[in-house]
């Protein structure tokens, strides 16, 4: 590669980034993201190489827990926008059901440790997000298309709508004992909808394919609440209220 002129906050912010891509949620980058690493500090003035060392002193990542995403299908899948050609691969929901895909891609979207692919499917004829940990053999068709314009604002928002309003397998109902605005400012929109009923009191709408999270999701609010549904949820409180009380004593 030929050379490159840094300022220092530009030089600084790789670094940066460099270290944190070392505890990604991309598989196998850890190490040549050190490796990168260690190649900038070679080269960086005195001054700069102290205040990297510094900052990587004082700077812990925890370690990734869950799915990795593989880097040459993010390789795969950006180039595929950027060239605005279609690809094709397979994929497999949250269901466990397997189908094959030829989407229009339109962009990549890093949410929290999860990538996903924004894109037009072309069977479905209708916009579609697609977890990248669960794409197998993403490859290029050599079919060009016209570039179209996702449903909302842009391809983050419209992600995280499409998180926010697909079906869960439990849908819970719950009354919080706090000001809507308290647990709105402490929930995150994809968890679920707040809606006031008073000043002291709001209603829970939220939902997950995982019965333990979503009772820890909302154990975890740290407020008063009531249950209105669904009866396994209610169900599995009481089992875990059990647990924990024996515990204490």
């Amino acid at each position: 590669m030929p050379p490159l002129l840094l300022d220092d906050e530009e030089a600084i912010a790789i670094a940066v980034g460099l270290r944190t891509a070392a505890g990604a949620s991309v598989a196998g980058i850890e190490e040549t993201a050190v490796r990168a690493l260690v190649k900038l500090e070679q080269v960086l003035p005195a001054h700069l190489r102290r205040r990297v060392g510094a900052l990587g002193s004082a700077t812990f990542t925890l370690p990734v827990a869950g799915p990795t995403v593989d880097p040459q299908h993010l390789a795969v899948i950006a180039t595929a926008c950027r060239d605005s050609e279609c690809i094709r691969f397979g994929y497999r929901s949250r269901d466990r059901t397997d189908s094959r895909r030829e989407v229009e891609p339109h962009s990549l979207v890093n949410h929290g440790r999860r990538w996903y692919l924004v894109a037009w499917d072309r069977h479905r004829y209708d916009w579609r997000t697609f977890r990248i940990d669960r794409l197998a053999k993403p490859a290029s068709t050599g079919v060009r298309f016209i570039p179209r314009k996702p449903s909302a604002k842009d391809a983050a928002a419209y992600l995280e709508q499409s998180i926010t309003r697909a079906p869960n397998r439990f849908e819970a109902l719950v009354t919080l004992h706090a000001a809507a605005n308290e647990i709105t400012s402490r929930v995150p929109a994809h968890w679920g909808a707040i809606e006031p009923i008073d000043a002291h009191t709001c209603k829970y709408r939220t939902g997950d394919d995982d019965l333990r999270w979503l009772a820890w999701r909302i154990a975890m609010l740290d407020v008063d609440f009531e249950v209105h549904g669904p009866p396994e949820l209610i169900e599995h409180l009481r089992a875990l209220a059990s647990r924990l009380m024996r515990a204490a004593d």
